[in-house]
């Protein structure tokens, strides 16, 4: 359950105890198109590392599984985005967040949660919706 308060604009939560929750705030950390393509580079590579690793017998490859998924994503939140990724404060809801955001954008649902989170078409935050933790 969310605690709110309304301090300057913004929605200061206290905790969050569900995924969803939680996942409106990971989208408004992920506002920026440039941030969440470079995650779906990640993830993919992510999914086709560990799809080949049975299929060929690399099990090697299994060492590149975080390489490719943070590096792609943390490269994307200090060149583009320009905060702290989620994952350090939320790692195992940011996993689950990052593969669910490439499901939303593989089925077109993104715009839709996105829009939900107050995420503008721009790329920023409705300053009336941020979350901070």
């Amino acid at each position: 359950m969310w605690v709110i308060t309304l301090a300057a604009e913004r929605m200061a939560v206290t905790s969050m105890n569900r995924f969803r929750d939680f996942w409106p705030y990971y989208l408004q950390e992920h506002a920026r198109a440039g941030t969440r393509a470079l995650h779906y580079v990640g993830t993919s590579l992510v999914i086709a590392l560990a799809a080949a690793m049975p299929l060929t017998g690399y099990w090697w490859m299994a060492a590149a599984l975080p390489l490719a998924g943070y590096g792609f994503a943390w490269v994307s939140h200090g060149l583009i985005e320009r905060n702290r990724p989620a994952t350090f404060r939320y790692p195992l809801w940011s996993l689950r967040a990052d593969f669910f955001m490439w499901l939303r954008f593989l089925t077109g649902h993104m715009k839709y949660d996105l829009a939900r989170a107050g995420v503008l078409p721009d790329g920023t935050v409705d300053p009336a919706r941020r979350i901070t933790v």
